[in-house]
């Protein structure tokens, strides 16, 4: 069963309209206030959509986020029964500090079709669409994943960029890149946009790799899956409060790896609108009453995967 397409419009409005809230406090070094107005106008768009919606992944635990909790049920209860994946903000610091790469962040597919992703690290790793499957894994060395994929690729080491974050747990990455010559991506915060700089051929990335949110992972699969990349991801869980919540969540095997139609599958709508201008997409621009936004915006069984650029009123 497919959703209806005209979701995926009204996806666009709701991330460009949290995106627009958010983009008020740019440079105010007021992270938690461009999150509330982003949360705020997100959870009042969602409540005013024809759906039976519930939050997969949100803010955090009902005891912890008084909004988009994990669990919240959203919609006019409706219509289709539907699990939505937010992050209102993506890259919160980006926005307090004007720099690039903050997002407004949405995702939703058929109840039960989303990956209800523990708040824990996830280890990742993600390709494009031409590369053939089995090419890189997780279970391989980093030195094996990167020559595969500059074997089916056509390139040489040398030619590859992988994307990754800028911390220290992945201090041996980095050795291992440099050592090999290939050329880094490292960013600061983001790896939602991280992920799916491998989705066009533009962004300049081979591949993206490295620990990072596992919410966030479930995100990026969405769009990734929409445009026929390639994702694995592994959840880390070392804190026993961890362990004891995925055992909660019906989570038997710790130590799993997932393939992307594991964490999602069926139809899927995503929408990333740019609050600040990025690689991925522009920033929020406002001009008198109007306001110019730029989305990313995938529909799965209608095979989009495209950027839209609006200019509308602020109401």
């Amino acid at each position: 069963m497919a959703l209806d397409n005209s979701l995926k419009e009204k996806m666009r409005r709701i991330t460009s309209k949290a995106a627009l809230a958010a983009s008020k406090f740019k440079g105010l070094n007021d992270k938690i206030g461009a999150d509330k107005a982003a949360v705020d106008i997100m959870r009042a768009e969602l409540n005013d959509l024809n759906i039976n919606g519930r939050v997969v992944i949100g803010e955090g635990e009902l005891d912890k986020a008084p909004m988009l909790y994990i669990g919240e049920k959203l919609g006019t209860k409706d219509g289709a029964e539907i699990d939505i994946a937010v992050d209102p903000v993506e890259g919160t610091n980006f926005v307090a500090k004007n720099l690039p790469g903050g997002i407004s962040v949405l995702a939703i597919a058929e109840k039960n079709n989303l990956f209800h992703a523990p708040e824990t690290y996830m280890e990742k790793i993600a390709v494009g669409r031409n590369i053939e499957k089995g090419t890189v894994d997780l279970d391989f060395t980093l030195e094996k994943n990167l020559k595969n994929l500059a074997d089916a690729s056509n390139k040489k080491l040398s030619d590859l960029t992988v994307c990754l974050l800028s911390r220290e747990r992945h201090s041996k990455i980095i050795d291992t890149l440099d050592n090999l010559k290939v050329n880094k991506k490292l960013i600061t915060d983001g790896d939602v946009s991280g992920a799916l700089y491998v989705t066009d051929s533009k962004f300049g990335v081979d591949m993206f790799i490295g620990i990072g949110g596992g919410p966030e992972g479930v995100l990026a699969a969405s769009a990734l899956d929409a445009s026929n990349c390639f994702f694995q991801g592994r959840f880390i869980f070392k804190e026993s409060g961890d362990i004891k919540r995925a055992k909660q969540m019906g989570i038997k095997d710790l130590d799993k790896k997932y393939e992307l139609n594991e964490i999602i599958s069926g139809d899927s709508i995503f929408s990333a609108t740019g609050i600040t201008d990025g690689d991925l997409v522009k920033g929020i621009e406002i001009t008198g009453k109007e306001y110019f936004s730029e989305t990313l915006v995938t529909h799965k069984n209608s095979n989009t995967f495209e950027v839209i650029s609006k200019k509308e009123e602020i109401i």
